[in-house]
């Protein structure tokens, strides 16, 4: 029996910036800036409870909906470059069915831009990987603003 196409259940997510790797990285690990894009659109409004910053430091971010929906995210902390890479595992706090997933950002200088190169894997659901493809997308498009 051939082995799962693991490819399938994990996601691949680029976007390019006007803005250095180091600018970037620094949204991705300051509450202050944090609280400014990270949620699929503007209906949200972030909540920045706990972000350790260090290999083994723990994060907990909530997103809340302007009709009152809640969604928390939390994790630890595998690898982090400043400027380069970001590494951290991924759960849902309502979902405890559902096994950490694990987000990968690489950053690629490229002159006056960079490229940022976002992996989330380990999805055992193609509905759930999808989903999340979803909501990256709109967190990176939120992103794109605050970087201008």
């Amino acid at each position: 029996m051939a082995p799962p196409n693991q490819k399938a259940h994990e996601l691949e997510v680029r976007r390019t910036y006007r803005a250095t790797p180091e600018a970037i990285y620094q949204a991705w690990t300051s509450p202050e800036i944090l609280t400014r894009w990270f949620a699929p659109s503007t209906e949200y409004r972030v909540i920045v409870h706990e972000l350790e910053v260090r290999p083994g430091g723990r994060y907990r971010i909530e997103m809340v909906h302007s009709g009152g929906n809640r969604h928390t995210s939390h994790g630890v902390y595998r690898d982090l470059e400043p400027g380069r890479r970001i590494v951290f595992s991924w759960r849902w706090e309502t979902r405890d069915t559902m096994p950490d997933t694990v987000v990968e950002i690489e950053l690629f200088p490229h002159g006056d831009t960079t490229e940022l190169v976002l992996r989330h894997r380990l999805f055992e659901e193609e509905a759930d990987r999808d989903n999340h493809d979803k909501g990256w997308q709109g967190c990176l498009e939120q992103l794109a603003a605050v970087l201008v």
